[in-house]
């Protein structure tokens, strides 16, 4: 189980997480929705150890990894895929997917190659393009891409950051649908950000509503999600 608990991110004395405090439950996808300004993001970073909470804690089953390294922090279970398809763009798709696997390569050969199997078949359309420059994908391959690269780590806990974001319909809805399979087939933990509320709550099982880095509500996604006056209230809708 994830736990945060009032966590306070600054940056030059603005607070951007204000007392942030919720739980994601094991083998669940909680999702972070808001809208822009919020502090989903920095929340997903401060989580990750790309920012460094000025006060509070992150427990990961326990463990506190507040103050670890970014390494440190992938090395206990954790994986981020920022926002914005962050692939490489001047390597081929295999060689991107083999970079999530770079510390487990000594102690794990084989299960990095059963690994890297199991998200292309997540995946088909990479295994098609594997020999291809990453930068030549579509935006959407380059979000399967980003997300591939992060589960040959073999996370236990994935934070995807807006992985709709920029993308035709269809494209966001089987990357979601692909996350929300792979979570109920192996018990892969979830906290997913997305500004689009209703695709997130409709996958979830809990939700955490931010507004101006405070939590203003958390609650089983299917009570959220037919909760009109904090949709017209937080959201604009």
């Amino acid at each position: 189980m994830l736990e945060v608990k009032d966590l306070v991110t600054e940056f030059a004395s603005v607070q951007a997480l204000s007392g942030v405090s919720f739980t994601a439950a094991t083998g669940k996808i909680t999702t972070v929705i808001g809208a822009n300004g919020a502090g989903k993001s920095t929340l997903l970073r401060t989580i990750s150890g790309l920012e460094r909470a000025a006060r509070g804690q992150i427990l990961w089953d326990g463990l506190d990894v507040t103050k670890l390294s970014v390494e440190a922090i992938v090395r206990t279970g954790i994986s981020q895929v920022p926002e914005g398809h962050a692939v490489i763009s001047q390597l081929s798709v295999a060689e991107n997917i083999e970079l999530g696997a770079l510390f487990r390569k000594r102690k794990a050969r084989a299960d990095v190659a059963k690994s890297i199997a199991e998200v292309y078949e997540l995946f088909p359309i990479l295994f098609e393009r594997k020999s291809q420059m990453a930068g030549a994908l579509s935006g959407g391959e380059r979000q399967m891409l980003a997300i591939s690269r992060a589960l040959v780590a073999r996370p236990n806990l994935l934070l995807l950051d807006e992985p709709s974001l920029g993308l035709a319909p269809l494209i966001a809805e089987q990357i979601i649908n692909a996350i929300n399979e792979l979570c109920r087939s192996t018990g892969l933990t979830v906290l997913l950000v997305e500004q689009n509320a209703n695709t997130a709550l409709s996958v979830a099982d809990h939700g955490v509503l931010l507004a101006l880095g405070k939590v203003v509500a958390q609650m089983p996604a299917a009570q959220m999600i037919a909760d009109e006056s904090l949709r017209a209230a937080y959201l604009g809708y």
